[in-house]
């Protein structure tokens, strides 16, 4: 149960630094425009983080045994 916690909290961590980035160089409405787009990301992965986490706990460890 730790590995998606870990993905998560090290994609979260990447977006915010990689678009951090690209926003401090950037003027204007462009700045903000961009903003949308790591905020989207990050609340996604959390979501595919805390769906996982209730797959694990009601015993779907092996998920890809479905496809």
């Amino acid at each position: 149960m730790i590995a998606p916690i870990v993905i998560t909290i090290l994609f979260v961590i990447y977006f915010i630094a990689y678009f951090g980035a690209i926003i401090y160089e950037l003027d204007g409405v462009a700045k903000y425009a961009l903003l949308i787009i790591p905020l989207a990301l990050c609340a996604l992965n959390i979501k595919v983080c805390i769906d996982r986490i209730q797959e694990i706990k009601r015993g779907e460890e092996d998920d890809l045994s479905k496809y």
